[in-house]
C-alpha cells in the first residue's frame, strides 16, 4: 500500500476575519444570498459511538480486522471544543465538506464527549485527522493542516487521484 508523507503544520495563524459591517443594501442582500446557499451545502457530520459503529467500522463485532462500512471515502477529524487548532481548522473542513459534498464524507469526534473512540485510535494530540479510504488501512494525520494540504491528501488518499 503506498505511504503519503503528510506535512504536519500548526495553524493557529493561517486563519483571519473580518467583522466590518456593511451599509449598502445590495452587499447586504449578496451576504444573505450567499448565507444561504453555503446552508444549502453538505456540512461535517458529527458522530457518537453508537453512528460510528454504523457508518465507519464496527470494531466491537470485528476486533482484530478494519472493515470500512461506508459507501464512500471519509475523513475524520478528532477534535475538542477547546482546543485552539481544532477551532482554527473547522471553518477549513466545512469548506471542504462542501467542495467534496458528494465524494465524500467529513466526520467530526468530539474527543471529550467519546473517550473510548478517542481511546480506541490513540489519539493524544488534537486535532487528528484520520484518512479512510475505501479499500485499505487508513492513515492518521496530527496538527491542523493547511487547506491545500489537505485537498492533496484527499484527492490522492481517499480518490486516488494522482497528480
Amino acid at each position: 500500500m503506498r505511504q503519503i508523507l503528510l506535512v504536519l503544520l500548526f495553524a493557529g495563524s493561517l486563519f483571519s476575519s473580518c467583522n466590518g459591517q456593511t451599509e449598502n443594501k445590495q452587499t447586504a442582500n449578496a451576504e444573505t444570498t450567499e448565507t444561504v446557499k453555503k446552508e444549502n451545502k453538505m456540512k461535517p457530520i458529527h458522530l457518537n459511538k453508537i453512528d460510528f459503529l454504523k457508518k465507519v467500522t464496527n470494531y466491537e463485532a470485528n476486533p482484530s480486522e478494519w472493515k470500512y462500512l461506508g459507501d464512500k471515502p471519509a475523513l475524520i477529524d478528532f477534535y475538542a471544543d477547546w482546543c485552539g487548532p481544532c477551532k482554527a481548522i473547522a471553518p477549513v473542513l466545512e469548506e471542504l465538506a462542501a467542495e467534496y459534498g458528494d465524494q465524500i464524507y467529513i466526520y467530526k469526534i468530539d474527543t471529550e464527549a467519546e473517550q473510548e473512540l478517542a481511546a480506541m485510535f490513540g489519539i493524544r494530540s488534537i486535532p487528528s485527522l484520520l484518512f479512510v479510504p475505501m479499500e485499505g488501512q487508513p492513515q492518521m494525520a496530527q496538527g491542523a493542516l493547511p487547506k491545500h494540504t489537505l485537498k492533496e491528501a484527499i484527492d490522492e488518499v481517499l480518490l486516488n487521484k494522482k497528480k
